[in-house]
């Protein structure tokens, strides 16, 4: 159950999804999305053509007509069916007269003005020969002749087709043949049509011979000696018949390929004169539509391209050029090439920053595609976009980053970047795209660390493993990757595990019975890197006494400092990517030193931390959540899964608005198994255990002690049960030192204690600015520096400290701890808890972000039982506290993230971003910001008739279906029937129009202009009518006056 259709004059396409979504594409940037409140499955499309409306049909058995003259589509009327089960759809071009055949194999006709039905019926009984004893089946296809509107081509299922004339109310032709019937197609005269069929053939038919086919053709068949009939192949689900002036027609097909092309892909066949070719295709294929020059179905078609439909993707192909090259999609539909693991959202970047990265990108492009501009091409772009630039980033299950513009209302890929180039390629692995999220994703990224300022890039991935990326406009080669291999093991007391002890590895499939086959392995040939991102350094977990890497929960990078930070369950590594060196690895317990507040115990040999149920506890990606997490997800999955979020998804909150959905995928109804099948999941067992995972990591310049008169560089360490430890970095002098002097690394013995796993960190100033970690501002380190520069020691940003001079301030900096259960403002150097705050007592946070908003500060807040909440800083006083979406899904919970200027996004299905603001400024600029789907465009004009065609009447037919059609003339309907039901759409076009009034003027002037136009031509036409007509009589009169006298013989 899917729909596809083509506005050939506005140029915009439609698709309708499985779940009821409706998507609307005009040029790249130009897009909608729109939600039927049922949520059934979309059957068919139908647009007004240069109408600005659109007709689906459900398969609830309604109709719904949408205005698509305002920024928000919206319905204007939908029509209930209730007898009767809705198949096909038809709608003529310029016509308001909707035909909708049935399961029983009637045609009903709909005003699509007033939306009602009208009392003209086409009985299956009086279509179908009188002798017939079985009934013909559901109508699969109806379409008037294109010569002659008053002929009905109308296809059963069973085989039959019916050519009925609408004025005598009768049929003219019956076509019958053995095979069940899919679609049909008009060859543009009228003359033929051609039928697609359940056993892979097509018979083509002329119109005035129905006892048998012109021509029957199979196109994948196999041709066998002594005439026999070829083998039956698979059914040829579509068929389409697309003429052109100069050349052979097109007939373009999906399916029919023989049954013995086992594990063969899908494939679109275009059979062009005696040419044919096969499109193989990545996913199924669910419809196409051949894209043509004119939208008048008696002319010649001219087909340009075909678009194509897949069940996880959108091709567009050009027919113009040799070898049917497709055209680059600029949709956003790219992100489920793989499937999302992980997103981070950056607002108020750098300038310099999405230009850099596109111009790495625009070198990325792939060749072979079709040189021609994308034909998809209608709209208008919003007004304005963001005043500041967005940046999105989204890691993928195959180890793929990409980075996405989100200054604008839709989403533009920047740069695409394969974390897996850098390991040796799995030689059991098949090359075909695969869409799930499987436990053979051993590149799957876990967490992004990312310095928009220095563009220094970090990555955690699946398989315990780490990968710095540096940024560089140059081209280089990597004759050797650097890598290093950590050892993190959680041991106590020295105590050793038995043999019974021992973890096995995950039963991950495909890996056979070596474990160690789940570690990828690093590539040991040189490595060709293009501009962009270029690995600095490869870190490795590694196996210790037979156990696995524990997956990595926390990471953090800083590029003034040169480090980079990561801990998991076991315990924390830090390294030194500028001297690849080790600094640090520690398990959790030894952080504590002598100060260890927690009673701990060996681990017990009764112990096994094998998955229990199939769930994994997501420490990960979850940011760290408490041991006790799993059980809340248990509740939780109860509590909620009964309720649903559909409409709070789509509905405006008075304070969160989402404020767009980008749909990356059409096709949001795929079975979501990203949590619970993904390995993407810590191997934290689901009971309580004595183990504690590093949760939240942040580098800054700040009071380590007490007793400290002046910040200095450290690192504050969040663990799951609570505790925010710091350690203090001795950085050597910047320059040439920096590379040969060692970082000396020390625990300070600074513990604080929170309710709950660590979240966030971050530190104001004492004016209650945001204090940002220390940064390098970006540089090109692949050219040789200048003698000047190398002089330069490499400065750090100073820590913003601005004391007021009115009075004595002691205090010069404030922390802000946020934990799943309470947030904390505590004041340094003393270390006194100043403001308190218990977010949640019977949920917890999921994710908390420190942001900026309308020039300050404040804490933003998603918490399990679907609150968004925000606090002010450094007072954790409530601003705002919205019930906005439960926690239904675990990908909700693993996507969530805020950032600044009132954004915050999650995947809302496998395959789509919803992206929200809490910002008034964003809701109130958010109309100007979304694009126009419809404008004013002039209709072609219809095709020349040609003087013989008009003198002989061999041009197209005009039928008035108003008088057939009409009250007057068909009768009211039956009221049980359909059910009238008004729609929303002009409530929503008055709200549209509040923010574009004098666009809606404008464009109602220009609506009166086109009239007035159309009014004046009329009236020229009329007067040029009237005058030939005087001219006709008078000549009339002057030869009935020339040979009034004359006799017979003298003419």
């Amino acid at each position: 159950m899917w729909a596809l259709a083509f506005d050939p004059v506005q140029k915009i396409l439609a698709i309708g999804t499985q779940t009821g979504a409706l998507r609307l594409f005009g040029r790249p940037g130009v897009e909608c999305y729109c939600q039927h409140d049922s949520g059934a499955a979309v059957i068919q499309l139908q647009f007004l053509i240069n109408e600005g409306a659109l007709v689906s049909a459900l398969a609830d058995d309604t109709l719904h007509l949408w205005n698509l003259r305002q920024k928000r589509p919206a319905i204007l009327h939908s029509l209930k069916f209730n007898r009767e089960r809705i198949t096909f759809c038809h709608l003529p071009f310029q016509s308001k007269w909707l035909y909708v055949g049935t399961e029983r194999g009637n045609i009903h006709i709909v005003n699509v003005e007033s939306f009602t039905l009208s009392g003209y019926v086409i009985m299956w009984n009086k279509a179908i020969e009188l002798s017939s004893k079985s009934h013909p089946g559901p109508i699969v296809h109806i379409s008037d002749n294109p010569m002659d509107e008053g002929k009905l081509l109308i296809g059963f299922e069973s085989g039959t087709v019916v050519l009925w004339d609408l004025k005598s109310k009768k049929a003219d032709y019956r076509y019958t043949h053995d095979e069940a019937i899919h679609s049909v197609a008009w060859h543009h005269e009228g003359k033929q049509f051609i039928c697609s069929h359940s056993d892979g053939t097509l018979t083509i038919w002329n119109v005035k011979s129905p006892t048998k086919p012109f021509q029957t053709i199979t196109p994948h068949g196999k041709q066998l000696k002594d005439g026999k009939k070829p083998e039956p192949c698979k059914p040829i689900l579509k068929v389409e018949y697309k003429t052109t002036r100069a050349g052979e027609p097109f007939i373009i097909l999906s399916g029919g390929l023989s049954y013995d092309t086992v594990g063969r892909r899908p494939c679109l066949t275009v059979m062009h004169g005696k040419s044919t070719a096969v499109l193989e295709m990545d996913y199924s294929i669910v419809d196409f539509l051949t894209l043509c020059e004119t939208p008048y179905p008696n002319d010649f078609q001219e087909p340009y391209a075909v678009v194509v439909l897949l069940e996880k993707d959108l091709v567009l192909i050009d027919l113009a050029q040799n070898g049917y090259p497709i055209f680059e999609n600029p949709y956003p539909l790219t992100i489920h090439e793989s499937p999302v693991t992980c997103c981070e959202y950056f607002a108020d970047c750098p300038v310099d920053l999405i230009p850099a990265l596109y111009s790495v990108g625009a070198r990325q492009k792939r060749q072979g595609y079709s040189k021609k501009e994308w034909p998809i091409s209608g709209g208008n772009w919003g007004l304005i976009t963001q005043s500041y630039p967005e940046i999105i980033i989204t890691g993928h299950a195959d180890g793929s980053i990409k980075f996405w513009d989100a200054s604008a209302i839709t989403l533009q890929v920047l740069y695409k970047l394969k974390t897996a180039k850098v390991f040796e390629k799995s030689r059991n692995k098949d090359d075909r795209p695969n869409t799930d999220i499987v436990d053979e994703d051993p590149y799957a990224i876990q967490i992004i660390s990312w310095c928009p300022e220095s563009r220094m890039l970090c990555i955690a991935g699946v398989s315990a493993h780490v990968i710095i990326y540096r940024f560089s406009k140059q081209e280089v080669t990597t004759e050797v990757i650097p890598m290093l291999e950590v050892r993190l093991l959680y041991e106590i007391n020295d105590v050793e595990s038995p043999d019974g002890d021992q973890v096995p590895p995950l039963p991950t499939p495909g890996t056979g019975s070596n474990p160690q086959s789940i570690v990828p392995q690093v590539k040991n040939s040189p490595l060709k890197q293009s501009p962009g991102y270029q690995i600095e350094l490869v870190i490795q977990l590694v196996w210790v006494s037979g156990e696995p890497p524990q997956q990595i929960t926390s990471l953090a990078v800083n590029s003034a400092y040169g480090l980079v930070v990561f801990g998991n369950c076991n315990g924390i590594a830090m390294v030194d990517y500028l001297q690849k060196t080790v600094l640090l690895n520690l398990g959790t317990i030894e952080l504590y030193g002598s100060n260890d507040p927690y009673r701990r115990e060996p681990r017990s040999p009764r112990k096994t931390r094998q998955p229990s149920g199939g769930m994994l506890t997501v420490a990960s990606c979850m940011c760290g959540l408490s041991n006790l997490y799993s059980e809340s997800v248990k509740k939780l999955r109860t509590s909620y899964i009964s309720k649903s979020s559909h409409e709070n998804l789509y509905s405006v909150n008075p304070c969160i608005l989402p404020f767009f959905l980008i749909n990356t995928d059409l096709f949001s109804d795929v079975k979501d198994n990203s949590f619970s099948r993904s390995r993407s999941s810590s191997v934290t067992s689901i009971d309580k255990e004595t183990r504690e995972a590093i949760s939240a990591l942040h580098f800054c310049e700040t009071f380590t002690r007490k007793s400290d008169t002046s910040p200095s560089p450290c690192l504050w360490v969040g663990t799951t049960l609570g505790t925010v430890l710091v350690i203090v970095l001795n950085l050597p002098p910047g320059g040439e030192q920096r590379l040969l002097q060692p970082v000396i690394v020390s625990p300070s013995g600074t513990i604080l204690r929170l309710k709950g796993a660590i979240l966030r960190m971050a530190f104001l100033d004492t004016t209650g600015s945001l204090v940002p970690p220390a940064h390098e501002p970006w540089r090109e380190h692949n050219v040789a520096e200048d003698k000047d520069e190398k002089d330069k020691s490499k400065k750090r940003r100073p820590v913003s400290v601005s004391p007021s001079s009115s009075q004595e301030i002691s205090e010069n900096q404030y922390a802000v701890i946020c934990s799943e259960k309470q947030a904390k403002v505590i004041s340094l150097p003393s270390q006194n808890c100043i403001y308190k705050q218990n977010i949640t007592e019977t949920s917890f946070v999921l994710r908390g972000d420190i942001v900026s908003l309308n020039n300050s500060i404040c804490l933003a807040c998603f918490c399990a039982n679907g609150h968004i909440m925000t606090f002010s800083l450094p007072s954790l006083r409530p601003l705002l506290d919205v019930y906005y979406l439960p926690l239904t899904n675990m990908r909700i919970a693993r996507t969530f993230c805020f950032t600044n200027n009132g954004q915050a996004l999650y995947l809302v299905s496998p395959t789509e971003i919803q992206r929200l603001t809490y910002s008034q400024e964003t809701c109130e600029n958010l109309q100007e910001m979304l694009g126009e789907l419809f404008t004013p465009v002039e209709t072609p004009e219809a095709p020349n008739r040609g003087f013989f065609k008009g003198l002989f009447g061999g041009g197209a037919q005009s039928l008035d279906r108003e008088e057939l059609f009409g009250e007057s003339a068909s009768g009211k309907a039956s009221r049980s029937l359909a059910q009238h039901i008004p729609g929303p759409g002009g409530i929503e076009g008055v709200k549209g129009a509040a923010s574009g009034v004098v666009g809606e003027l404008a464009r109602a002037r220009l609506a009166l202009d086109e009239r007035g136009q159309k009014l004046g031509e009329l009236e020229e036409k009329t007067a040029a009518m009237l005058y030939s007509a005087d001219s006709f009589s008078k000549h009339a009169h002057e030869m009935m006056l020339k040979y009034k006298d004359k006799k017979w013989y003298q003419f």
